[in-house]
């Protein structure tokens, strides 16, 4: 059974004051949750070694850092079950604040953490628990907030509002990447007993914890719950899993296995290679992504606008194709180049064509499922697909045994161009999809 969450009624044209006030605290929390996600593998990276001990070997070193990164994604879907969970049944507005509080409070608490000189090894070990924790945190957040922003948005403008709320993504990693760059240029970063590595990494941790703030200020402050309908009895996970959504759920595993494939090698892997394979400096390493993000970032709202044209399932089937026929090639152009701004040009050209699904992604995602499990829905299907892509470190391991390690992430990003146009091909269209009610529109033109 089903009730109602509020009384106000449901948008359907323009943008009243509650629309926008929802859309801009979806835009801040997508920022601020993306912001967090990339301080390990952007802000720690040039500090790794305060969490490691000094006779570690290279490989050992470079999984360490990987499973820091990964136990954040690893957290978010259970994040995610949990907090759509009460975002189905109790309101998504009451759901965000709570996720927000928690991940400012554990983000706080990574930018105090001693190092392995003071404690040893259980300075990796609570970077990696506070990070798993903070992604509990992070996926309720996502899952709470973007749906609430998607409902109170107009029908003909979901598009453009998914790729204004995306685009804070690489947006996020520019921030990060900028104020890396500027820690970087006026302290020391070589070595263990480095000002960076003792304390300019908490920085950007002290930044993500007073975002949190500003979010949780705002959201309290100015936004409303929408009027859509809520579960009442049973649970919307179990939901989730039966029927008719079981296959919506499969359809968009797929789909989004390709996508967090594609960011990986985009973001995780790139920037890591650019300076043991290509010679980079960490600067320039900092500057060269700060580019191709920036870019990135304009071009997902123009994603959105084009999906509301040519339909969502359209769009991802081309753009998994782009992936392949686009993004690969330039991922290994960016590995034969040393230098330059050809460089530069290659690397933004692998970043908009590996992340570049996200632009229509919370429109699309929101679209699929009906408003009772809609929250649920879209964070389950967000993140549950990041399990399988969080251990690429372990498969470009496995790869790098017959291609050259530099050219084994091209395999991955193919893959994932698969698994994209696939799992879009498999889907509906659903632009036309009415977020006011307990039903999903389906079509395939």
């Amino acid at each position: 059974m089903t009730e109602l969450g509020t009384d106000r009624p449901a948008v359907a044209t323009g943008f009243p004051p509650e629309a926008r006030a929802a859309i801009r605290g979806g835009v801040l929390a997508y920022f601020v949750d993306q912001y967090d996600i990339y301080l390990p593998i952007v802000a720690l990276a040039p500090a790794s070694a305060y969490f490691q001990s000094t006779g570690i070997s290279a490989g050992a070193a470079a999984l360490l850092n990987a499973f820091v990164f990964a136990s954040t994604l690893i957290a978010r879907p259970l994040g995610a079950a949990v907090f759509g969970h009460f975002a189905d049944t109790r309101g998504r507005r009451k759901s965000t604040l709570v996720a927000v509080a928690g991940f400012g409070v554990t983000t706080a608490l990574i930018a105090v953490l001693p190092g392995y000189e003071t404690i040893g090894i259980a300075s990796a070990g609570l970077l990696i628990a506070l990070r798993f924790i903070d992604g509990i945190f992070l996926g309720g957040e996502y899952t709470t907030a973007v749906p609430l922003a998607m409902e109170w948005s107009p029908k003909r403008k979901r598009g453009l509002v998914s790729g204004s709320i995306t685009c804070t993504s690489p947006g996020a990693y520019a921030v990060v990447a900028a104020i890396t760059l500027i820690l970087l240029s006026v302290m020391p970063s070589a070595g263990v007993d480095s000002a960076y590595a003792q304390w300019g990494w908490r920085i950007p941790f002290l930044v993500g914890a007073l975002l949190a703030v500003v979010l949780f200020r705002s959201y309290q402050k100015e936004v409303e719950e929408s009027r859509t309908e809520r579960t009442r009895s049973g649970s919307p996970l179990a939901m989730l899993f039966k029927g008719e959504h079981r296959r919506t759920m499969a359809q968009v595993f797929v789909l989004m296995t390709g996508t967090w494939l594609a960011t990986n090698a985009g973001i995780a892997v790139l920037p890591g290679l650019l300076k043991s394979h290509a010679g980079l400096s960490g600067q320039a390493v900092s500057v060269t992504m700060m580019i191709a993000t920036a870019v990135t970032a304009v071009t997902y709202p123009l994603s959105g606008l084009l999906s509301q044209r040519i339909g969502r399932r359209r769009f991802f089937i081309g753009y998994g194709v782009s992936v392949i026929v686009i993004g690969g090639p330039s991922f290994a152009l960016a590995m034969s180049l040393h230098s330059g701004p050809a460089m530069v040009v290659a690397c933004t050209l692998v970043v908009v064509f590996t992340i570049g699904t996200f632009g229509p992604i919370a429109a699309y995602l929101t679209e699929r499922f009906p408003a009772s499990i809609r929250a649920s829905g879209y964070g389950v299907g967000y993140s549950l697909a990041l399990i399988i892509p969080a251990f690429y470190a372990l498969y470009l391991d496995g790869i790098s045994t017959v291609l050259p390690g530099h050219l084994a992430p091209i395999v991955l990003i193919v893959l994932a161009g698969l698994l994209i146009s696939a799992g879009a091909a498999a889907g509906p269209e659903t632009k036309e999809t009415d977020m006011g009610r307990d039903t999903v529109r389906r079509s395939n033109g």
